[in-house]
Order: C-alpha cells, then sequence, then structure tokens
C-alpha cells in the first residue's frame, strides 16, 4: 500500500469523522457520486482509519476476530515468547487452553486477558521499583 495516499486517506476520514461526531452511519460515495452510496457503521470507518494510519507509518496490521482459536506457536509469536515457554504458561493454569485432538487451542479473547494481567504486572512492579528508589535516593 502506498504510505503517501494511505496518510492522505486517513487525514481525510478523520477530518470527516470530527465534522460528524453524531453520525452513527457513513455513507461513502465514488468520487462522481453517480452510484449508490455505501452505508457502513461509524466503528467500521473508525478502525479503517486506524489501519490506514498504520499503513502510513509503514507498520503492519493483522485482524484477528476475538473468538479465533490460535495454535501454540501463533499464540507465542502474540506474546513474542517462545513456544516452550507458553506452554508452560498453559500447563501452570496462567491460560486457559483446550485440546484438539492432542494439540493445544487459545482464543485470542485469552491471550490478550493474559497479557493485561501481566501487563498490569510488569507496570505494578516498575511503579514499586521506582518508589524503593527514590526512597533510597537514587
Amino acid at each position: 500500500m502506498d504510505a503517501e495516499m494511505a496518510g492522505r486517506a486517513v487525514r481525510r476520514i478523520k477530518d470527516y469523522l470530527m465534522r460528524s461526531p453524531g453520525q452513527e452511519t457513513i455513507r461513502v460515495v465514488g468520487e462522481h457520486g453517480a452510484e449508490d452510496p455505501l452505508v457502513l457503521p461509524r466503528e467500521a470507518v473508525s478502525l479503517l482509519a486506524f489501519i490506514l494510519a498504520q499503513a502510513a507509518g509503514g507498520r503492519g496490521v493483522t485482524v484477528v476476530p476475538s473468538h479465533a482459536e490460535l495454535t501454540t506457536q501463533q499464540a507465542a509469536d502474540m506474546l513474542n515468547v517462545s513456544r516452550p515457554y507458553l506452554i508452560k504458561l498453559l500447563e501452570e493454569g496462567e491460560i486457559p487452553f483446550r485440546l484438539v485432538g492432542k494439540h493445544r487451542r487459545v482464543t485470542y479473547e485469552d491471550l490478550q486477558e493474559y497479557k493485561r494481567r501481566d501487563d498490569a504486572k510488569r507496570r505494578t512492579a516498575a511503579d514499586e521499583l521506582a518508589a524503593l528508589g527514590q526512597g533510597l535516593g537514587i
């Protein structure tokens, strides 16, 4: 995707959304306006703006349904950990999973919930270290 074109598109979408804050559906018409407009939910247009903004910045985007089931390798990749480490988390009950035959499957939702909990634990630990450092005059 052309980053410059994506940047122009996201600016136009954001301008339109800001001018129409209460509008729940967005009518999209072609350049010449001859065809019937495409009517989209506001949330879908906001999501498109986010995707275009990522493309304009040279970043890729992956869209995953919240109920999607992931393989252990896919889940490990999303957490940026090794597959054996992820399996350890599953076996310790940190992340729910189900067996399909002898293969473990993790829902995207459960993976995101683990990530939220883990991020909160990390923030708390960092805050405690910062407070300890301040108490010691570091």
